[in-house]
């Protein structure tokens, strides 16, 4: 039977995402085995010789396929346009799996907290305020080391090998914090850490933009955020038997290990990020990961919307100045600033002083962190549930609202008599209701929505990019918050940071636009000028 050479064209996608329905030769012959999915007929993945660029009309890239292609040999065959969203269940496992990087992250930050005076007691630099301090920021300065490489390895290795590499110096570090007998190795140990926390953070939430569809990638990013708190509240409650138990902390440090060895064993088993094996060329296996994230009746449709993004020049290296100038320069600077302002809210340094306000009030550190840490999980849930009903715009501007007027209370309670116990009261709502704000918004939403922003050929390094900013201005707010508060005293200190909450709020209406329910491509559309 004689098969009718034809070229069919898929034009761009629809703003619904959907792809348009392909309807093949009446007279081909039936050339693959049909899956059943749900009771609908569909084709396994068809082969990446099936897919060329063209381009369409309007700039973008279009699908065609080749003449004499599988697709066309099937003369039963009729590409159904999906009416619904693909089923989240199937990239959930894989979007906790990578979780466990912000779990670790969580965990690492706060897991000195409470053992710190025994870590300096066992090791001999009891009463040294600066060996201390060490103790916490030289994971810091290991963070930002790693997040310069993280999009490197990212696009180089992939998404999953390089979870598995951000593994391993967390393993290594806590193993050497754990065994030291030493402030040496003690730093050694909390600067290896800081290095796969450095890499883990910014390839979680790109790999988790990558595998989750897009009716519930804002839920699923929610996650980081969520994880995150899980690790600092489960450093809390296993650091409290440090005073009680001789050498507690070594075991701190030892059970840190079984997640990293977790998140390295489970990665085998996870799927690799289709948009990665795309840019490389892998067009076939990236249809196959469509399929474990997707399921079968979706693959087609998502490597059609793939395809949109796709101008040629993936492969080309992308540089820091290519990030820094040209036609890039808006998205890398909406990330940066927003990481910045994120900071510069005094988020961290907040959280560091809660335990002197609660003192405050007479409630003890222990309890003052326990309120903090259920505050800040509850509004990290609150911003699951909202993500992808409210929109990620819509919950970044009363974040950094709400911070601001939480600033306000502060100051007006600075203001007040210290014998007053309204003035207690009033400085407790503030710094909770600023935790909480934080939570909604400001915490989760800007490293999900930098994944989504940013271009495919870019992400990863941008990504990189943007979170060496945010441990720069973290690290800057952790130096110098408390000689701030000397110096200005707290009234005027929560009055700049309420002020650059305000310049949050200004910063986001004017220049962050609302991804909720668009595919990755359709936002690199709208947001990257044509070249």
């Amino acid at each position: 039977m004689g098969i009718e050479k034809r070229r069919k064209v898929v034009e761009p996608l629809t703003d619904t995402g959907r792809a348009a329905s392909i309807l093949c030769s009446p007279s081909c012959a039936i050339g693959s085995q049909v899956w059943t999915d749900c009771g609908m007929r569909v084709h396994p993945p068809v082969s990446s010789s099936m897919y060329k660029r063209i381009p369409s009309k309007d700039g973008t890239n279009s699908v065609e396929l080749e003449d004499g292609s599988e697709l066309l040999q099937d003369d039963n065959y009729d590409m159904v346009q999906e009416s619904t969203d693909p089923p989240s269940r199937y990239s959930l496992p894989h979007v906790l799996v990578a979780s466990i990087v912000s779990f670790l992250f969580g965990y690492h930050l706060g897991v000195v907290n409470e053992p710190l005076e025994s870590i300096s007691h066992d090791l001999g630099f009891s009463g040294d305020s600066l060996a201390e301090g060490l103790v916490v920021s030289t994971c810091l300065g290991g963070a930002f080391i790693g997040s310069l490489f993280s999009g490197w390895l990212a696009d180089g290795v992939g998404r999953r090998r390089t979870f598995q590499l951000c593994a391993l110096p967390m393993i290594i570090g806590a193993s050497c914090s754990a065994t030291t007998n030493n402030l040496t190795g003690m730093l050694v140990g909390r600067f290896i850490v800081g290095i796969g926390l450095g890499i883990g953070p910014p390839v979680a939430s790109l790999y988790i933009t990558e595998v989750s569809p897009p009716s519930v990638r804002g839920t699923y990013g929610s996650f980081i955020q969520i994880s995150t708190c899980l690790g600092l509240m489960g450093a809390l409650l296993i650091g409290i038997p440090v005073k009680s138990i001789p050498g507690w902390w070594r075991i701190c440090f030892w059970l840190s290990t079984i997640p990293s060895t977790t998140l390295a064993l489970a990665m085998i088993f996870c799927a690799e990020s289709p948009h990665w094996l795309y840019k490389r060329g892998r067009n076939a296996e990236a249809e196959v990961e469509f399929q474990k994230l997707l399921g079968a009746p979706h693959v087609r449709s998502a490597m059609a919307e793939l395809l949109k993004s796709d101008r040629g020049d993936e492969n080309d290296s992308v540089g820091i100045s290519e990030l820094l100038y040209g036609r890039h320069f808006r998205v890398v600077f909406i990330g940066s600033s927003l990481f910045a302002l994120q900071q510069l809210s005094g988020i961290n340094a907040v959280f560091y002083f809660s335990s002197t306000v609660f003192r405050s009030a007479g409630v003890s550190s222990n309890l003052a962190n326990a309120f903090v840490g259920i505050v800040n999980l509850l509004g990290s849930i609150i911003a699951l549930l909202l993500m992808d009903k409210l929109g990620r715009k819509v919950l970044l501007l009363w974040s950094f609202f709400g911070m601001a007027i939480s600033t306000v209370l502060q100051v007006f309670a600075a203001g007040l008599l210290a014998s007053m116990s309204g003035a207690l009261y009033l400085s407790v709502s503030g710094m909770l209701m600023f935790v909480f704000s934080f939570a909604i918004g400001a915490g989760p939403v800007p490293g999900l929505l930098l994944s989504e922003i940013f271009p495919s050929r870019i992400r990863a390094k941008a990504m990189a990019f943007c979170m060496s900013v945010h441990w720069v201005f973290n690290f800057m707010v952790g130096l110098l918050f408390l000689r701030l508060l000397e110096l200005m005293g707290p009234q005027l200190l929560y009055s700049m940071l309420g002020t650059f909450c305000l310049v949050g709020v200004a910063f986001v209406k004017r220049n962050v636009m609302e991804t909720k329910g668009k595919t990755l491509q359709e936002i690199e559309i709208a947001l990257l000028p044509q070249e």
